[in-house]
């Protein structure tokens, strides 16, 4: 017997409702769009979806409060909300986070190391961000915009210098201030999104977030998040 879309529907409405009361700590009845409001303070995957939830929170009030019979719903939603609210009631479950989605291996830099050597890697790689470490101790991120302003402070007389560069030569013209922030692993994607748009709104551009363990600059680095690569989550 095929399961039709509003009993689909209901069931991850009710698990979605049921983890927004776990995760506000309700002990007695509070309304569902109450709870998103609670619950949005401290889960960026509430803020992500505020929206679609309140939308099916008037749905679910439709199917339930209008029923003329067991086995009769005035609505019946479509595959494309059904499949939606399920999705959201996966990402609440088991929330993708930073360590899962973007473990990778990344090529660390010595402060010594040419900037020519350190480009022709980065192209091999299609990794244009540059981690500096100075016998494990982190020291600097060479992003492509620290780069153009390293450029930019240096060129005289519109001509850049053919001299050897070392990538702590770069880290000294770096004055804009700093552009990543140590992240930790199990920081979710949704949380990890939302700090590269509030530093925009705080007039400081972010560039890479980098992945540690539990987000210690003095750890192993796991990974590395541009917004480019946000850009691909749903």
């Amino acid at each position: 017997m095929t399961t039709r879309n509003s009993e689909r529907f209901l069931v991850a409405f009710n698990r979605i409702e049921k983890a927004l009361e776990k995760m506000t700590g309700s002990s007695t009845y509070v309304s569902f769009f109450k709870l998103i409001d609670y619950a949005k303070r401290k889960n960026a995957i509430i803020r992500r979806f505020e929206d679609d939830l309140r939308e099916y929170g008037d749905l679910r009030n439709a199917i339930v409060h209008h029923r003329t019979a067991v086995e009769y719903a005035i609505a019946e939603p479509h595959d494309e909300v059904v499949e939606k609210i399920e999705r959201i009631d996966r990402t609440l479950t088991e929330p993708p986070v930073a360590g899962e989605q973007f473990r990778r291996r990344v090529h660390i830099f010595g402060p010594d190391d040419s900037l020519a050597d350190a480009l022709r890697m980065a192209e091999k790689k299609k990794d244009f961000q540059i981690p500096v470490y100075d016998r494990g101790d982190f020291r600097g991120l060479i992003s492509p915009s620290g780069l153009m302003e390293y450029l930019a402070e240096t060129v005289e007389d519109d001509v850049i210098s053919r001299e050897i560069t070392t990538l702590s030569d770069i880290l000294l013209h770096i004055r804009t201030g700093r552009s990543y922030e140590f992240i930790s692993a199990d920081l979710s994607i949704y949380a990890a999104e939302e700090m590269f748009s509030e530093t925009v709104v705080k007039g400081r551009r972010l560039d890479a977030l980098l992945i540690t363990e539990s987000g210690r600059r003095d750890e192993t680095l796991l990974g590395i998040i541009t917004p480019w690569d946000l850009m691909k989550i749903e």
